[in-house]
């Protein structure tokens, strides 16, 4: 059963732990085990000229994650040129004149690199999230799901996605279990973890963070350029922390305040 936005907020609030509500903008992702990985089948799998696909994201593991907060929003222009105001750090290439395009304050910021992504977020208080939270609250508590809304292939109505016309608004499809918007289409998302192929293997099975070095790091979720293979919650990216793309931005969060005791 597909719940609606106004009982998803109301869920989420049963479910946060007293005193510990998400600040406004965030939502609570609670801890708990899922099964991280593929599960289904690739439309390139009966391909007989490609006898070993790439296999990133297998083998499905039960992992357990910590709970914390994520914004329920990517991160926009406008909120991104508060930043750079603030701090005078550098502005997205593309911005005409150095200034957010008239009518594009509340789409996602991208043009940015990996090393921009961690700055906003460290000015906003938050951080990136880890692969394996990212893939947690874009699931929502529905085991083995395709996308973030479930089995059904992504329309219009669901994602921002195959188009050639840029990424659209934040928030303007119907958020998932958790009340996160936008985790399938409109651009990818800068993660901390950096990417290897055969992680998943060796990963912890608690709180993984990923590789400890590599060439890459993980993006995840797909944008407004791809088609629905790329928009699933298990499918994995990677980009070169320095690159700078129209299609990658991010989304932040912040990890859980423990009770000192």
């Amino acid at each position: 059963m597909r719940l609606l936005p106004f009982t998803v907020s109301l869920a989420l609030f049963l479910l946060a732990p007293a005193g510990f509500a998400a600040e406004p903008g965030m939502a609570f992702i609670p801890e708990g085990a899922f099964a991280r990985g593929r599960t289904h089948a690739l439309p390139d799998d009966g391909l007989k000229w490609f006898p070993v696909l790439l296999m990133d994201d297998r083998p499905v593991r039960n992992i357990h994650i910590s709970p914390f907060y994520m914004d329920e929003r990517e991160v926009t222009n406008a909120a991104y040129a508060a930043f750079a105001k603030a701090t005078g750090h550098r502005i997205p290439y593309n911005w005409p004149k150095g200034q957010v395009a008239k009518g594009k304050e509340d789409h996602p910021v991208a043009d940015l690199d990996w090393n921009d992504a961690c700055a906003f977020c460290k000015w906003a208080g938050k951080r990136l999230p880890t692969e394996a939270e990212w893939e947690r609250a874009a699931r929502g508590l529905a085991e083995g799901a395709t996308y973030p809304w479930g089995e059904k292939d992504p329309t219009k109505k669901d994602a921002c996605f195959d188009t050639l016309k840029g990424p659209c608004p934040v928030g303007q499809f119907r958020p998932n279990y958790f009340g996160l918007y936008d985790m399938a289409g409109n651009v990818w998302e800068w993660t901390l973890d950096w990417y290897a192929r055969d992680y998943y293997a060796a990963a912890p099975e608690s709180d993984p963070t990923g590789p400890a070095e590599g060439k890459y790091r993980v993006i995840r979720g797909g944008s407004w350029a791809d088609l629905p293979k790329f928009l699933t919650t298990a499918n994995r990216s990677w980009a070169r922390p320095l690159e700078r793309s129209p299609n990658i931005g991010l989304r932040c969060v912040k990890s859980f305040p423990r009770k000192s005791r």
